[in-house]
């Protein structure tokens, strides 16, 4: 085809943008879009799924449009079930949110509401029902061949509320009958039980996740009534936490985990060859993943970068062995010298080895630095390996920056998240400062010469930083931080999921000792603070809140907000101005010359 890349379909950004694009054949596209709407006072987020053909034409909503008489609002979109097995049909299976309706006066009113699956054509819009709308239920996954194996519910208590249980339903191959599968707890340190991910077809299985001894595992059931279980694959030091899916019907063909650097391991004998031959014809790309594959597995798209390189999109053609780079993903960084990242430990307080990730400028001889940590979002996340367009730009303009996997970060294991980055905000966040001391103990970072950025509850753990050693960080970057607990916990008041976040943040003296805005005395660095006022994750007022704490304190504080923007700052202009500002800003704190 042609080699200029043509845009098809652009989002406003303002917050509305595209989550996702598929291939539902070869020539037509499916794309999920995200946006956020008032509904009086309240924001809430919506989805909608669009089919278009691959020249931008023929543009059609997929997600079935509200009725009059509906007593609600469909929030989601529906996401695929099954993208069907026969590339030149226009059909998918997805989910629909029925919403119950009036019934005065009407006699084909829907009575009931909930989550159920149709068959829709892409083209001509025609549906039909596959499964039948259930109350509670709020995911299905098929078999890849159009027919849906199994079936998750929430339970949800009296007052509206989610409460902190799943339930999953399979049924066997033929019957329309749902049978007990698991249960699952959602607690404040995560999901506890087997949770499914996929349904594979030829093994009449499907694989989820579930603890074994203490960390996330891969396993497998048999959905044939037997029950038979399999542990898959499991790893001594950390979580197993993500599948290796190839073409339309999402075969599972490996697992993948994340140490040092993220590993897969195939079960399948052609991917582990295809896998071997790329790292080959990629030397310096060892990310590589397949994002999408042709019905036969011939045409494989796949992403390949590294820690220095943003990394592009490949063509890989398995009959011809031709692999073509389609689409670079950074172009602009082309020729530019970007930093390497190495994988680091470092010794917290109490001796455990905490692991992290070093960005050095590129050239540097990594001695005397200005010198940033940054703790990653979450708090149950963690950093990899990899580009990082924020740690990059730091190193660009001559910091060094350390990104600590602190415990309560994801990944490790159930010992190291402990309680959850809030309720063991202690112990994470002294995590963190540590990790400022060790840049300090090894020369890297000169004296006062260290500063601490974080994005949502890396912003937290940067304003936290200083109710346990306000002398440390000499500038503070908190963009859309998390400020006060109370407030966190108040802000999912209108939502189903608030017992899970009442739950996660706790009850005790930790949720006014570790609430920031409840300690702004005790920051003397100063502080800047970025924010979207259309964030869902952590409302606006949190930083607000900051901003007028800090300012009671006397303490030095420069407040940013975005309008129209969400907890990512999906935005270019916004990010270069944050990332601007940002650099004058610490260069102002540490006593740095202008930049050059």
């Amino acid at each position: 085809g042609s080699s200029e890349p043509k845009v098809i379909l652009t989002s406003t950004g303002k917050p509305d943008r595209l989550s996702y694009c598929r291939w539902s054949t070869s020539t037509r596209l499916i794309c999920s879009v995200y946006m956020i709407e008032f509904s009086g006072a309240l924001m809430l987020p919506y989805s909608r799924l669009v089919a278009l053909n691959a020249d931008g034409s023929d543009l059609k909503q997929l997600t079935a449009l509200a009725r009059s008489g509906e007593m609600g609002t469909s929030l989601s979109g529906g996401d695929i079930v099954d993208w069907l097995p026969d590339d030149a049909s226009s059909a998918i299976l997805m989910e629909r949110n029925f919403v119950a309706e009036e019934t005065t006066g009407r006699i084909a009113a829907r009575q009931t509401g909930g989550l159920g699956v149709e068959r829709v054509d892409t083209v001509s819009l025609k549906r039909s029902t596959v499964e039948p709308a259930k109350g509670s239920t709020f995911t299905y996954y098929s078999d890849g061949h159009g027919n849906v194996r199994v079936m998750g519910i929430q339970a949800t208590g009296g007052t509206g509320y989610n409460v902190s249980r799943l339930t999953y339903q399979y049924r066997k191959t033929g019957s329309r009958d749902w049978v007990p599968l698991s249960e699952v707890q959602i607690t404040p340190q995560g999901l506890a039980g087997f949770v499914p991910v996929a349904v594979d077809r030829a093994s009449d299985s499907v694989y989820g996740y579930e603890a074994h001894e203490g960390r996330k595992a891969l396993f497998k059931i048999a959905l044939d009534g037997s029950m038979k279980r399999e542990l898959v694959f499991a790893h001594d030091k950390v979580d197993v936490d993500d599948l290796v899916q190839i073409g339309r019907q999402r075969r599972v063909v490996g697992v993948s985990y994340a140490t040092d650097k993220r590993y897969s391991v195939y079960f399948d004998p052609q991917m582990k060859a295809l896998a071997a031959s790329l790292s080959k014809a990629l030397p310096g790309q060892p990310i590589v993943s397949v994002v999408d594959a042709s019905a036969d597995e011939n045409k494989v798209l796949l992403f390949a970068g590294s820690d220095n390189n943003a990394g592009a999109y490949y063509l890989l053609d398995r009959k011809t062995k031709q692999l073509a780079e389609v689409n670079p993903v950074r172009p602009q960084l082309a020729g530019v010298a970007l930093a390497s990242v190495k994988p680091v430990t470092y010794p917290a307080a109490d001796g455990t080895m905490v692991p992290g990730y070093l960005t050095l400028p590129a050239g540097s001889d990594g001695k005397g630095l200005p010198a940033i940590v940054m703790p990653h979002g979450g708090p149950g996340a963690r950093d990899e390996w990899g580009f990082d367009w924020l740690a990059q730009f730091y190193a660009a303009r001559g910091y060094a920056v350390l990104q600590p996997n602190f415990r309560g970060s994801a990944g490790y294991g159930d010992a190291w998240f402990k309680k959850n980055g809030f309720q063991s905000w202690r112990t994470a966040v002294g995590d963190v400062n540590d990790g400022g001391k060790w840049l300090l103990s090894q020369g890297i970072a000169a004296p006062g010469k260290l500063g601490i950025v974080g994005w949502s509850y890396g912003g937290y753990a940067a304003l936290q930083s200083a109710a346990l050693d306000p002398d440390l960080f000499k500038a503070i970057v908190a963009i859309a931080p998390v400020t006060d607990l109370e407030e966190l916990r108040n802000e999912a008041k209108n939502y189903t999921n608030f017992k899970q976040v009442d739950e996660f943040i706790g009850r005790g003296a930790h949720v006014k000792e570790g609430s920031p805005a409840q300690n702004a005395g005790r920051i003397k660095a100063p502080v800047l603070l970025f924010h979207g006022d259309k964030d869902l994750n952590v409302g606006v007022g949190e930083s607000r809140l900051m901003e007028s704490r800090l300012k009671s304190a006397g303490g030095k504080v420069e407040y940013v907000e975005f309008a129209g923007l969400d907890h990512q700052l999906d935005d270019d202009t916004a990010r270069t101005r944050m990332l601007d500002k940002s650099d004058v800003f610490l260069r102002g704190a540490l006593g740095l010359p202008a930049k050059p």
